[in-house]
């Protein structure tokens, strides 16, 4: 049974890492430069402008595999998204193209199976960078149009999990086969088995970066998903009682709103008022002006939220 040890922002980020060097790409991922000497993860964090939150729960995750739901909630998503992204570049960019270079380094371009296991891990390498590029171009416009409050119709692309199946074929089947058919010797040995033992390590990175898309990032691209549509009601709600930040109202002009609540025609209200119909008219074009509220629900809505009238004392 793995050990489950929970750090704290108050632990030195150096212990942390001789605790387990795994750690070591997440610092790179999250913008955090080594050279911070004997400083504590929070220290190290806010010199290096990181959410410290975000920053210990995806540690600890990595560490203990388990994150709580009220953990989400309290998670930066832009902290999150740029780790991803950071992620999908050292993997991409670096981490690919590195063991390729060792595998053909370690092989014999000229042997037929060699092509074969080349070719193999061409095609592993292609089905990782299709997934990770349809993110790009997808999940991630999508979760920045969240941190700016917009939501669309649509839910949020599949996770990485969904087509992760074929990948991991692809990639076992090439461990397989360099194990059980290569035979080496001397120098070309300890070539092949240096870089199985950077694809394993590879692999272990990648399966931990599903883990974090799949138990921590949707998670909480879930929660901001919930609160921009509560905030996208809300601003439909202030739009609909029109922002009373506009021209004030005048007495009257309440007069007015309280009455065509109460049900009352133009007539009616200018009965109860003592004043004109064609008064009552302009009254009311006023009204929708300042408020550009055009309806008696709108008009109800804003008169039960600026406290005109009484709730209990309103026929919906």
């Amino acid at each position: 049974m793995r050990n489950i040890k929970m750090y704290e922002a108050d632990d030195k980020m150096i212990s942390i890492i001789h605790d387990d060097y795994g750690i070591l790409p997440m610092l790179s991922a999250f913008g955090i430069n080594m050279g911070f000497g004997d400083k504590t993860v929070r220290e190290v964090c806010e010199s290096q402008g990181v959410d410290t939150y975000t920053f210990m729960s995806v540690v600890n995750y990595y560490v203990n595999g388990h994150i709580d739901s009220d953990t989400v909630d309290r998670l930066s998503v832009p902290t999150l998204l740029h780790y991803l992204k950071a992620s999908h570049v050292y993997f991409l960019d670096f981490e690919l193209p590195f063991i390729r270079k060792e595998l053909s380094e370690a092989l014999d371009e000229n042997d037929s199976l060699a092509i074969l296991i080349l070719r193999l891990y061409d095609s592993y390498a292609h089905s990782v960078k299709a997934h990770m590029h349809y993110e790009e171009k997808t999940l991630f416009p999508y979760v920045e149009n969240l941190i700016e409050g917009s939501i669309g119709n649509n839910a949020f692309v599949e996770p990485f999990s969904k087509h992760h199946g074929q990948t991991d074929q692809k990639l076992k089947e090439l461990k397989n086969i360099i194990i059980k058919y290569l035979p080496g010797d001397g120098l070309s040995n300890n070539r092949l088995m240096h870089t199985l033992y950077d694809i394993y390590n590879s692999e272990r990175w990648l399966y931990q970066h599903v883990e974090m898309e799949e138990n921590i990032f949707i998670p909480a691209i879930h929660r901001l998903e919930e609160k921009c549509r509560q905030t996208g009601v809300t601003k439909k709600i202030s739009n609909m009682i029109g922002g009373a930040d506009q021209e004030a109202l005048s007495d009257r002009e309440k007069d007015v709103i309280i009455c065509v609540v109460q049900g009352m025609a133009n007539k009616e209200i200018a009965d109860h008022l003592n004043i004109a119909t064609n008064t009552v008219i302009t009254h009311r074009r006023n009204i929708a002006k300042k408020l550009q509220i055009h309806t008696p629900a709108g008009l109800t809505i804003y008169a039960i939220v600026n406290n005109l009238v009484d709730i209990s004392a309103v026929n919906l």
